[in-house]
């Protein structure tokens, strides 16, 4: 499984992901034949070989005319799907700009169809996230890990004024992402950065078992003291072809607690974004049966649960360790059957591919037909995948 993993040393700008990916090994001459299929004009790219802090990495700066108009999203969509750029690549880019709009538009108070995009829709911005989707696919990635988002302090002219930093925009797109909060002067995330970034990362935190076949620094503009002004990017595989995430499992033992609790408590955490929720027996001191209740969750999700369990239950304190999961990639997909379309989940790996359906759907089914839940399980299973 092809890996990118994004090092956030001082942050990420739409910029320096072109330059690490440039720097990595993509020719820079690949990427402009590839631009010329959104069929714009009035921009150049240029790079630069530069040293932070020891570090040799390449700046990309993305030169364009004056530009007076301001473009909304449904423009900047039509540019894209209209290109002649792969369906991977538009599929990206669009995801990454829908995501961008629905930020500032929260931001600002207003629909994602009505914002005007300033810095973030000029056409630089266009090539840097379009730019990004072509080096990805480039090295033909399959996912991305990324470390935690550093963000800065301070403030940043824009085209609102005098924003603080982090700017509510990246705010808005790192909510339920880790990111470590500095005390460095300036703007480390960009908004196009963040939008990238949260958009196509699967998981955040430490690769485990990564062999890097490709590394490359994109450079900031600016020179800062406490860090190197770079973006790393490493390409490379992992063993097999299985997804690994990281989370925190979260346990505590009950013994006093009326069990009828613990099926409203299990639906509370999963409705809070818990991924998993489950209980075991367990006999505690003095020989009295109690409960380990368990709970898996992502680390940005962690204070939610705390809230849940301390609320909802008689503990007094909560066990964290966290832990690698290692998973099968997995999809929504549908089955054509006797009854019409079944919503199925399908999974799949090394030479192996299985779906399960969806209860809901069965459920409904068996109501409808009068006929036996475990029988149209069975019609479901010899279905044919659409």
């Amino acid at each position: 499984m092809k890996i990118a993993y994004f090092d956030c040393i001082s942050g990420i700008a739409g910029d320096m992901t072109l330059g690490a990916l440039l720097h990595a090994g993509m020719p820079v001459e690949y990427l402009r034949t590839e631009l010329e299929k959104l069929h714009v004009h009035g921009f150049e790219i240029v790079e630069k070989t530069v040293v932070h802090s020891g570090i040799t990495a390449i700046h990309v700066d993305v030169v364009t005319e004056h530009q007076h108009e301001h473009r909304h999203l449904a423009h900047i969509i039509h540019i894209i799907e209209s290109s002649a750029l792969s369906d991977r690549v538009k599929n990206q880019a669009v995801r990454i700009f829908t995501r961008l709009a629905e930020a500032e538009a929260k931001v600002h108070g207003t629909t994602p169809e009505e914002v005007h995009f300033h810095e973030v829709g000029a056409l630089d911005a266009i090539v840097d996230v379009v730019g990004s989707c072509i080096g990805l696919e480039y090295f033909k990635v399959d996912a991305v890990v990324s470390t935690p988002l550093r963000l800065g302090t301070g403030t940043v002219k824009c085209a609102h004024g005098f924003m603080p930093v982090p700017v509510p925009a990246v705010v808005e797109l790192t909510r339920g992402v880790p990111t470590t909060r500095t005390m460095i002067d300036g703007e480390l995330t960009t908004p196009t950065g963040a939008a990238i970034l949260t958009t196509l990362t699967s998981s955040y935190g430490p690769l485990e078992e990564f062999i890097a076949e490709h590394v490359g620094y994109g450079a900031g503009t600016k020179i800062r003291e406490e860090a190197p002004n770079v973006l790393r990017i490493s390409i490379g595989r992992v063993n097999g072809t299985y997804e690994i995430d990281h989370s925190l499992l979260l346990e505590t033992n009950i013994d006093n607690m009326n069990p009828e609790i613990f099926g409203y408590l299990s639906d509370l955490l999963l409705e809070a974004g818990a991924r998993d929720v489950y209980m075991t027996p367990v006999y505690m001191k003095k020989g009295r049966p109690g409960t380990l209740l368990s709970v898996i969750t992502d680390e940005c999700r962690a204070d939610d649960m705390f809230e849940i369990l301390f609320r909802e239950t008689t503990t007094l304190g909560v066990r964290i360790e966290r832990v690698t999961r290692r998973k099968v990639k997995r999809e929504s997909r549908t089955v054509s059957t006797p009854f019409g379309p079944v919503q199925v989940k399908v999974a799949y790996g090394n030479g192996f591919e299985r779906f399960a359906p969806e209860f809901e759907d069965c459920a409904r089914i068996a109501r409808e037909k009068k006929i036996p839940l475990l029988s149209v399980y069975e019609i479901v299973r010899k279905g044919t995948l659409d």
